[in-house]
């Protein structure tokens, strides 16, 4: 044990004396770690021998350990050039040869969602009579609802058109007693108020046409929504406001107790309208 001692100090000191020979000014940093590299390379140099001797086997040469390390940096710097080369030659270029990204393909144009169109009121349907009406008062009520859907008029034009022909006639298409000319056509019943017949006691002393016509429902309402049309605003009145625009009766404020029963008629006899 004390002949590998001694073999070992021996070697280390004689690794110093040419450590420093072969770094010379090289700075007491590098010769300190140079030293404790090759003091510990020193170590393993040395194989037991069959007899037990410990014998040195090789010399460690500091230069050529710092010249390897310098070799291994410098190939480890050329592959990471050699890959990063690889790379740019495959990556698509333009045409001054600068590599691009890859292209992404435009999005696909996706087609506005095409407006649904207003929905459609239900057809009339043929109801046996609501709220409180005769059959023959119904049936006058489907001819003005009908003949408005004809038209195309809105729902609250309909339901004004009812509510008024309730109040002027009670929904019945009367003859006048003022006029013999009315009694020649169909007729429900006779009234008097001046030459007003129908079922909105139009006059034709007034111009709201000839007596036969103005007997027949579908004319009759065909005339009243055409002057209802012409009263700015009248969609925003009051029912009773804008029937009177249309009549005007000497009892304005009656048409607003009919509008109830008047949007029970219309809805029943188009259900789902609104």
């Amino acid at each position: 044990m004390a002949s590998r001692a001694r073999i070992t100090e021996l070697a280390s000191a004689e690794s110093r004396i040419r450590v420093r020979e072969t770094l010379g000014r090289r700075g007491s940093a590098r010769l300190t770690v140079a030293t404790g590299v090759i003091v510990c390379l020193g170590l393993a140099v040395f194989a037991e021998t069959p007899t037990g001797t410990a014998e040195a086997t090789a010399t460690i040469d500091p230069v050529a350990v710092q010249q390897r390390a310098l070799a291994d940096q410098a190939a480890s710097r050329a592959t990471r050039s050699a890959d990063e080369a690889k790379t740019a030659e495959s990556a698509p270029q333009d045409e001054a040869g600068t590599a691009t990204a890859e292209p992404v393909p435009p999005a696909e144009p996706v087609a506005p969602a095409e407006p649904e169109p207003p929905a459609e009121p239900a057809p009339p349907v043929d109801p046996g009579p609501v709220a409180g009406l005769s059959l023959a008062q119904m049936n006058n009520a489907k001819a003005i609802v009908r003949t408005g859907r004809d038209m195309g008029m809105p729902r609250r034009a309909l339901v004004i058109a009812v509510a008024t022909a309730m109040q002027e006639s009670n929904l019945l298409n009367l003859a006048s007693g003022v006029l013999p000319e009315s009694m020649n056509y169909p007729n429900q019943g006779v009234g008097w108020d001046h030459d007003s017949v129908g079922l909105f006691q139009q006059r034709s002393s007034t111009g709201w046409g000839p007596v036969g016509k103005l007997m027949d429902p579908a004319y009759a309402t065909t005339r009243f929504l055409e002057a209802l049309m012409q009263v700015p605003g009248w969609q925003w009145m009051r029912l009773t406001e804008a029937a009177q625009a249309v009549q005007v009766s000497a009892f304005p404020e009656h048409y607003a107790k009919h509008e109830g029963r008047a949007t029970i008629v219309v809805d029943a006899i188009v259900p789902g309208w609104k």
